[in-house]
């Protein structure tokens, strides 16, 4: 299966994703791009976007990005770090970027940037390589 067709498989059955109204901007073997929109529902008592907001875009866009290679991978550590405030309003772009893959483990770089090409957050992940492969079946199939 080519990364697209991984992609959709996964987010046609992902609706958290779905609900955050993240959509693809690009998508490749070890790489992905997301894009969202922050809404009020989603910010915290400060009056700013929840941490898992931007923790989320990006673990969502490590989770595409890892399995586009055509086998199964889940996370396996995941770190963030929060370099500015997100407001209501704010378009977020998640950027995933392969760092290493081995045959069992790979690692991504994910940066979060507002519609200013601000950093607002860093997002790190380990991801285990099942050897189970992509094919056209459904999520609920494993």
């Amino acid at each position: 299966m080519t990364p697209s067709e991984i992609f959709h498989q996964m987010f046609d059955n992902d609706p958290f994703s779905q609900w955050m109204g993240m959509e693809l901007l690009e998508i490749s073997e070890g790489a992905c791009s997301l894009q969202m929109t922050v809404r009020p529902e989603m910010l915290n008592g400060f009056g700013v976007a929840h941490g898992g907001i931007t923790f989320s875009l990006a673990d969502s866009c490590f989770a595409f990005a890892c399995n586009s290679r055509g086998r199964h991978a889940v996370s396996i550590h995941c770190t963030v770090e929060h370099l500015a405030p997100v407001h209501p309003g704010d378009t977020l772009r998640a950027t995933a970027t392969e760092t290493h893959v081995a045959n069992t483990l790979s690692r991504y770089d994910i940066r979060i940037e507002n519609q200013r090409a601000e950093t607002v957050a860093f997002f790190h992940g380990v991801a285990y390589r099942k050897k189970q492969e992509w094919s056209f079946v459904t999520m609920n199939d494993e």
